[in-house]
């Protein structure tokens, strides 16, 4: 018989410990390929007209708590910041993020605040036209709940990026306040500064839906911290169907137009930074097109072979934002545009609801489109299709609180559950 020879103490506990660090790393790789970074919240940027700017006081030594309602769950967070607009570098001296305790007010639950950092820093220098994101942080959300993002700087920007419709209420404080869960008489306003997204690591499944257009998408005529635009109301939806995995961001702005410059950039030209680098986007929603259209007749040039141009333009735009969506795994749904012939400010011709109902019609038969959200259908009076039903209609333009609860559900579910392009 051989002699028994035991392992040494000292080369027993390495092997247990290799074996248990193997162990934590295998597990830990596992874990990183069942989950995903997907957008929760997100919003459009653009350059703040003067009127629509903050007080020049409340950027020096001044703290920003901005408040938004994340749509998908996830167990850590990480924000991005945006200096898209931003013709210089972008200084932020301290920044955090924390659960709001009661909607449309400043103050956090107590033990949800953490610093955010950036490569382990708490300052950051974003470059001009540069969005960075945050190191992530262990802060789980639920679907639906609603997160602060708090932001200190020492002096003001040379310019903004934002968002001005944010129908959100945004606090104000001197001093680095972002670490403090109550906020004591703050200043207030209706902005969003330099946030972008907020995005939360998720099981692999999860992915999100963005929505990207005019004002009826940014929430015309919604007040200030109801979370009543259309999306919200699919984000409602969605989690209602037990799909709170798919998270929802709007990037409509308001005035905005498909082809040409409006209140912001044309949306061929954000599609790719507003839509397809959002994290986990599998579905987007274009509608688009009654500012093309009403500006032409507001401005006086819409002569027959004009508002032919303009009809082929805007079908040639959305052709390609559907190729660009596809060969990045993206679906992408179009919206009818809905009626506008009610408009003051517009005052649509014969001819143009014409062109309204000609692109509706390719809209719906193109095949240009994984699915179709038939808004006008959703909202127009059958009596007067050129019109907003009354009960849907806001000011012949805009749809009503009732009218944008309509074009929520007017978007096809089913299509959300499921993309033919998906490569991920």
């Amino acid at each position: 018989m051989k002699p028994f020879h035991p392992v040494p103490p000292l080369r027993a506990a390495r092997a247990v410990l290799a074996a248990t660090l193997l162990g934590l790393l295998a597990s830990h790789a596992a874990l990183a390929q069942s989950e995903r970074w997907v957008a929760s919240w997100g919003t459009a940027q653009l350059t703040p007209s003067p009127d629509q700017a903050l007080p020049a006081d409340a950027w020096r030594d001044g703290s920003i708590r901005q408040l938004v309602r994340a749509s998908a769950p996830g167990r850590q967070v990480r924000v991005r910041l945006s200096n898209a607009h931003g013709p210089t570098p972008l200084q932020i001296n301290a920044a955090s993020v924390g659960l709001v305790a009661a909607n449309g007010k400043p103050d956090l639950v107590p033990g949800s605040v953490y610093p955010l950092t950036f490569n382990g820093e708490t300052a950051v220098m974003i470059p001009a036209g540069a969005e960075y994101l945050s190191d992530p942080v262990p802060l789980a959300i639920a679907a639906g709940a609603d997160v602060a993002i708090s932001l200190h700087f020492l002096g003001e920007p040379h310019r903004v990026t934002g968002h001005a419709g944010s129908r959100a209420t945004t606090f104000m404080l001197p001093g680095n306040k972002v670490l403090d869960t109550t906020w004591a008489n703050p200043r207030t306003a209706e902005r969003w500064v330099f946030i972008t997204g907020l995005e939360v690591l998720a099981p692999k499944g999860s992915r999100s839906f963005v929505a990207i257009g005019d004002s009826i998408t940014d929430g015309y005529g919604v007040k200030a911290d109801t979370h009543l635009r259309w999306t919200d109301g699919v984000a409602t939806r969605l989690r209602e169907a037990g799909l709170s995995q798919i998270g929802v961001v709007n990037a409509g702005i308001g005035g905005g137009r498909m082809l040409r410059e409006g209140l912001g950039p044309a949306l061929v030209s954000r599609f790719e930074r507003d839509v397809l680098m959002r994290p986990g986007v599998s579905h987007a929603l274009v509608f688009i097109g009654v500012n093309d259209m009403g500006s032409q007749r507001r401005n006086g040039d819409d002569t027959p072979d004009a508002r032919a141009r303009m009809l082929a333009d805007l079908k040639l735009a959305h052709t390609q934002l559907a190729a660009r969506a596809h060969d990045q795994g993206v679906c992408l749904i179009g919206a009818t545009v809905t009626p506008y012939a009610g408009s003051d400010y517009y005052r649509p011709s014969p001819a143009n609801e014409a062109d309204r109902q000609a692109l509706n019609d390719w809209i719906r038969k193109s095949g240009v489109f994984d699915a179709v959200a038939d808004f006008d259908a959703a909202v127009r009076d059958p009596a007067r299709p050129d019109r907003l039903a009354p009960e849907s209609d806001n000011d012949g333009l805009h749809p009503s609180m009732a009218g944008l609860k309509k074009l929520a559900d007017a978007v096809p579910l089913d299509a959300l559950r499921s993309c033919r392009w998906a490569a991920r």
